[in-house]
């Protein structure tokens, strides 16, 4: 097939930083073309130059032979050139419709047809299986969804040439499969896909040609079906890479968390947690699984005092903290790696060595007598950079909102990890990580659960939940459906409790009544 993409020596320089360093990719016409690096190594840099929301300092892009200046995104779109974000670019109050065709409405006269452009969206959506209610509102359907939208957007405007920005960032296990299928329809279809991701399980599943980058360079492009992931992996941190966490048996002490007759709501006004109760000791891992929506994202809310519970007890030590703020919370010893990065975990106009702070900034050393001491927060905000390896233009002086997300997910965690809190609810760490980054810092966490500190891990990542835990919970339907020993289960045990099978199995044994097959 030729060379549907040509970029050709491309620089692109930032503040304090060189993002892309003379960077050659050729992507044939009708492939998935993976790029693979660490984070912050410029993948989406080099991809927003393509889709032309940057201009490259150095460099020339070619699209189908043909030299062109992508000057905005309204060109690339001339072009046949789409992207998806890693974070949806979506109005969340329009309908799934009115997103799609945003500036690209039709007409009927001076009105938009409503009905023409729902139609249009009804059989595009049904020639590549991505089923979407057109009516619906965005802030009303699943991140999946949401995604899907985002590809429709993409194929409404005859894009052929299809980037996807970490699109599994934000998926279940399941969705990702049916993404990957996605994406193969698509080729088959004749579209091409440039493929940013740092999992390469997924790389391997889905791609025919990887291109991996190091700190801004290109290293090597690679034909996927005879490349093992532990040779990308390598040629990506320059090192080997440790994909299982080394630990020792847990020697759990004291309980530090407890929830009893858990009720909280979810945003639709139902209980999304139903009479929940668990344990965390001191010097372990309690992790959390389930399917997404079965009521992690409530049950961490609450403990976190993000939410209101409508009724039971959330005990911190032995101090009932249901009611109490989320600073007194943090003051009494819970620390918080959020899911939602963006919106829990950052203060994205602020900078990076301000958000490091942002818990304690007005206690020794970083305030005295109510004044900021800048030095202090800055050298903290160095010492948190370099440890963590938190890559970014302008160091601690780097608005947060600058950072990509894979960096602006390791500065939360090193502010985190670095207060060592006595109990720690630890969600999706590693969302949007390399690997050297995810062998980091599941030794950090590991390293906390060996000083003695409780930790409650929520992650969609089986593998993750199976490799740091000690006891895994199972929530299925907003309830604890078991707890079973990390070291004696397996995926499909896991996956069985998760599907709600093993709890129907046995209800059904209690009442009497022939179990379903499962």
């Amino acid at each position: 097939m030729p060379n549907i993409v040509e970029m050709l020596h491309i620089t692109k320089d930032f503040p304090g930083i060189r993002a892309n360093d003379d960077i050659t990719l050729q992507v044939e016409e009708r492939s998935i073309h993976a790029l693979l690096g660490e984070n912050g190594a410029g993948k989406s840099t080099l991809m927003s130059i393509l889709f032309g929301l940057y201009q490259p300092d150095a460099g020339t892009i070619r699209i189908r032979g043909k030299e062109v200046k992508v000057s905005d995104p309204n060109v690339a779109t001339a072009l046949g050139i789409g992207m998806v974000h890693q974070h949806f670019k979506l109005v969340h109050n329009f309908t799934v419709t009115e997103n799609i065709i945003l500036g690209m409405e039709p007409r009927k006269g001076i009105l938009v047809d409503m009905h023409k452009a729902e139609q249009k969206v009804e059989e595009i959506s049904k020639l590549y299986g991505l089923a979407v209610d057109p009516k619906a509102k965005i802030d009303e359907i699943s991140v999946s969804m949401q995604q899907r939208v985002e590809i429709l957007k993409m194929l409404y405007r005859d894009a052929e040439i299809l980037i996807f920005d970490e699109p599994t960032a934000v998926l279940t296990p399941q969705e990702i499969r049916e993404l990957m299928q996605i994406m193969r329809r698509l080729v088959e279809e004749g579209k091409t896909i440039l493929l940013i991701t740092h999992k390469l399980r997924e790389i391997k599943e889905v791609a025919d040609v990887c291109s991996i980058l190091r700190r801004g360079k290109l290293v090597g492009t690679v034909p996927v079906a005879d490349t093992d992931e532990e040779r990308m992996a390598e040629m990506m941190v320059g090192r080997q890479v440790s994909f299982h966490v080394q630990k020792t048996r847990a020697k759990p002490g004291d309980v530090l968390l407890r929830v009893e007759g858990l009720n909280v709501k979810n945003q639709k006004g139902v209980l999304g947690v139903r009479n929940l109760s668990l344990s965390v000791r001191a010097g372990e891992i309690l992790g959390l699984c389930g399917i997404d929506g079965n009521g992690q994202t409530e049950l961490v809310h609450a403990i976190t005092g993000l939410t209101k519970v409508e009724s039971g007890h959330i005990f911190l030590r032995d101090i009932d903290i249901t009611h109490l703020s989320i600073n007194e919370r943090s003051d009494l010893g819970l620390g918080h790696i959020p899911e939602d990065r963006q919106k829990h975990g950052l203060i994205l106009d602020f900078t990076l060595g301000e958000n490091f702070v942002i818990h304690n900034y007005y206690k020794e050393p970083f305030a005295h007598w109510g004044i900021l001491n800048k030095k202090a927060i800055l050298d903290n905000a160095q010492r948190l950079i370099r440890e963590f390896d938190v890559r970014s233009g302008q160091g601690p002086l780097t608005p947060a909102r600058a950072m990509s997300g894979g960096n602006q997910q390791k500065a939360i965690v090193a502010r985190e990890i670095d207060r060592s809190p006595d109990v720690f609810i630890v969600v999706q760490p590693t969302r949007g990580l390399d690997v050297g980054a995810i062998e980091y810092i599941h030794k950090r966490i590991i390293g906390e659960r060996d000083k003695n500190k409780a930790i409650l891990l929520v992650s969609l990542e089986l593998d993750e939940i199976m490799d740091l835990s000690d006891r895994i919970a199972v929530i299925y339907n907003g309830e604890i459906v078991g707890i079973v020993d990390a070291a004696t289960t397996n995926e499909n045990e896991l996956g069985l409790m998760m599907s709600g099978a093993l709890h129907k199995a046995h209800e059904a044994t209690q009442t009497g009544r022939e179990p379903a097959h499962v």
